[in-house]
């Protein structure tokens, strides 16, 4: 019995482990695709455009409903704004992203 829970913790560790892998690896690519050319390779931002760090504390503080807001309705003023996403990225690709902004956050 103990051997069988064992091999089912393990499968179900596995499995979560694989599907966070998959996740960061799907959302690193279309952050490096769509949103390092602005936020920078590791999220640091980019100075020149107005964009800030994803370490921020406003970033940072900001929930996954705020910063998938801001990818699919677009975000800033000025001259140099976030261009909208809806329409060019799936909910599943932005959820990824958010996911992916998150580990650059740490």
């Amino acid at each position: 019995m103990k051997i069988r829970t064992g091999l089912t913790l393990a499968a179900i560790l596995a499995a979560t482990t694989i599907t966070t892998a998959f996740a960061q690896g799907a959302g690193a690519d279309t952050y490096k695709a769509k949103c390092a050319p602005c936020h920078g390779a590791t999220g640091t931002g980019n100075a020149g455009m107005k964009v800030p760090p994803f370490k921020s504390p406003e970033s940072v503080k900001a929930t996954d409903a705020a910063l998938s807001a801001a990818i699919k309705n677009g975000a800033g003023t000025g001259a140099i704004k976030m261009p909208a996403y809806t329409g060019k990225l799936t909910d599943a690709q932005i959820k990824d992203v958010v996911a992916y902004i998150r580990t650059l956050q740490k």
